[in-house]
């Protein structure tokens, strides 16, 4: 082992065994052997990374990716399929607070129960127990069973005794909002303080600001395998993209199932119900003399999704059906953020020169809006539709029947904030900054 790491982990992998319906007992394993079948699951597919002493780093990745299995593996709770792990020191693992802590026994003698496990004699635990007490901030009720505590009482007396131990290696996972604010302030400073004293600290969140503020490094486990690893700005970076676009994607792919489920209601549809193509919770009013049958979104493209990035070209496609021929009309649209911010709204005869009402003959007749370039910034965007006469008697209006988004991949493309996009440039002496133009960034 190099004399410089604390910890060293060769190509270790780890395989647990699924079992479909196991057998309980020996009668059963014999009688119902079909119980017994199983599946092997490798949770880590070959990991190598090391860490020097008093280096903090930080494991991340989606839930199953193998992050406290590692972990575990380390603590020796559990042991890898292949490969090696080798640590160097006292190792103190804030895995499980309060393993060993029984309900019946007092706070003080719960605190040395637990410190025991972690390797402390009776006298270490003697000159640590006023600063673990301190720590917890529960002198009053330290001679009361913990059965009598709070859980966020029992957690912070957990966490006391576990940061008191002086490892040479603290393991850490996804514990770390323990108490309130200001005790959860406390045990980040805490871990600061025994970071600078050279401890080494392996940490694993799915709260990437812990990783940043605490670690040197990042690791990032993504499928049983390391995916990468540096610094911890860079790699929670990425992550959180990476986490973002699958999320997206899988809207983006439940979205698109649905629009095969509308396909197939629409014509179960009755007429003067909720159109097939509403969202849910839409709601519709009117008397129904002219009517919406259907509405889509389009992109620039001419392909009906819910994702748009800002300056994109966005259509709004409507069939309208009429009774008898009608005069007088308007058409209505508006945009709301999912909030309940009103950020847009207009009419089909807004801004024109010549403010002639529209007129429908009998029958169907297709409405396209085009908005060639859409200002607004990321969001959730609801959409109503309306379409009423000249006196505002409504003919048929659906509020919330539509809605998409507005994702911008690098939000540093837009390096604004807010609903919408504002062309702008900043002066500064005799220069003019040129922001990025939609469209032109390649970051």
């Amino acid at each position: 082992m190099n004399p410089e790491n604390a910890i060293e982990v060769k190509d270790v992998k780890k395989r647990f065994k699924v079992y479909m319906d196991k057998g309980n007992s020996m009668k059963e394993k014999i009688l119902f052997q079909s119980r017994n079948r199983h599946e092997d699951r490798w949770v880590l597919k070959g990991i190598s990374f090391n860490v020097k002493k008093g280096e903090a780093i930080g494991l991340i990745g989606k839930n199953g990716c193998g992050k406290s299995t590692t972990l575990k593996m380390l603590t020796r709770i559990m042991y890898p399929t292949s490969g090696a792990i080798e640590l160097k020191g006292r190792v103190s693992s804030l895995i499980e607070l309060g393993a060993g802590f029984h309900p019946d026994m007092s706070g003080r003698e719960n605190i040395f129960t637990n410190a025991s496990i972690f390797g402390l004699n009776h006298a270490e635990i003697e000159r640590r127990l006023d600063d673990i007490i301190s720590f917890s901030e529960l002198e009053e009720f330290i001679d009361n069973p913990v059965r009598t505590y709070s859980s966020g009482m029992y957690m912070r007396l957990a966490f006391a005794v576990a940061i008191n131990v002086d490892a040479d290696i603290l393991l850490i996972d996804e514990i770390l909002a323990v108490g309130d604010v200001s005790f959860q302030e406390k045990c980040f400073e805490k871990l600061k303080e025994i970071k600078r004293k050279g401890t080494t600290i392996v940490i694993v969140s799915h709260v990437t600001q812990q990783i940043k503020n605490i670690c040197d490094r990042a690791i990032w486990i993504d499928e049983g395998l390391i995916r990468e690893e540096g610094k911890p700005d860079l790699v929670t970076g990425h992550y959180l993209e990476i986490m973002d676009k699958r999320r997206t994607d899988k809207i983006e792919e439940d979205f698109q199932q649905e629009l095969k489920k509308r396909e197939e209601e629409k014509r179960k549809k009755e007429e003067n119900t909720l159109p097939a193509f509403c969202r849910k919770g839409a709601i519709r009013k009117g008397n129904m003399k002219v009517q919406f049958t259907d509405a889509h979104i389009y992109n620039s493209e001419g392909k009906e999704t819910q994702f748009f990035k800002t300056g994109e070209k966005l259509e709004l496609k409507m069939n309208i059906r009429a009774s008898e021929k009608t005069d007088q009309l308007n058409l209505s649209f508006s945009i709301t953020r999912d909030d309940g911010v009103y950020c847009y709204g207009t009419t089909a005869l807004s801004g024109l020169i010549e403010q002639t009402p529209l007129i429908i003959d009998k029958g169907n007749v297709e409405v396209a809006l085009v908005i060639e370039v859409n200002n607004l910034l990321d969001g959730k965007y609801i959409v109503d539709i309306g379409i009423q006469n000249m006196n505002e008697e409504i003919y048929d209006y659906i509020g919330g029947g539509l809605e998409f988004r507005i994702k911008n991949e690098s939000r540093r493309q837009i390096g604004q904030v807010g609903i919408v996009h504002m062309s702008r440039h900043w002066i500064v002496g005799d220069s003019v900054l040129q922001p990025v133009k939609l469209g032109e960034y390649h970051g």
